[in-house]
């Protein structure tokens, strides 16, 4: 699902590069540690500053990223034009990743899955392109955010099976994933570390 006008705004700005820098980023390289080389996806790459997040933070070698809107990617092909050697870029879905079985050491998502009407398929492609014994990194925005009655007015996100933190945790389960670290605040933001076993 595409954001709305608000949110177009709200994810194209300074403050929200920095709260991705500072704050998600830095907590999801305490639970899970740097990728230190290998080829890394980024699912809903925006702007690019998560690339960049991958690239210099967790210092993978290469980054391949997609963006249901075709406004983002192009904004991030315009910011990472620099660094086209090492970023891959294109237009796609989650829900039916256009790569290869088992082609990434690691997987990120900072806060998109919350935005996929069939989020289960997603986590499903994630585990699908993931290298045996490879990563997944997320950050992700739970049910009790996502249905608060301000929120519901302001955003554009499915209503319908959205997944609460333990929920969200059965779902890498059920899907294959060992879930190494977790944690949440508020009922209303997730992160999670977890394997696909070798």
């Amino acid at each position: 699902m595409k954001l709305n006008a608000f949110e177009f705004v709200a994810m194209n700005n300074p403050l929200r590069a920095a709260i991705q820098r500072r704050f998600e980023a830095r907590r999801l390289m305490r639970m899970g540690g740097a990728m230190n080389g290998g080829r890394a996806l980024e699912i809903g790459c925006g702007r690019g500053v998560g690339v960049e997040i991958i690239l210099h933070q967790f210092r993978a070698q290469t980054v391949d990223a997609f963006d249901l809107d075709p406004r983002m990617v192009e904004r991030a092909f315009s910011r990472l034009r620099n660094l086209k050697d090492r970023v891959n870029l294109w237009v796609g879905d989650a829900t039916k990743i256009e790569a290869s079985d088992a082609t990434y050491d690691g997987v990120f998502d900072f806060g998109i899955i919350h935005h996929i009407p069939d989020w289960r398929a997603a986590v499903g492609e994630i585990f699908r392109v993931l290298k045996p014994g490879g990563r997944f990194y997320a950050e992700e925005v739970l049910r009790g955010f996502i249905l608060h009655p301000l929120w519901r007015a302001l955003l554009k996100h499915p209503q319908q099976d959205r997944y609460d933190h333990e929920e969200f945790k059965a779902a890498l389960a059920q899907s294959g994933f060992t879930v190494l670290c977790d944690n949440q605040i508020w009922n209303s933001f997730g992160w999670y570390i977890a394997d696909k076993r070798e």
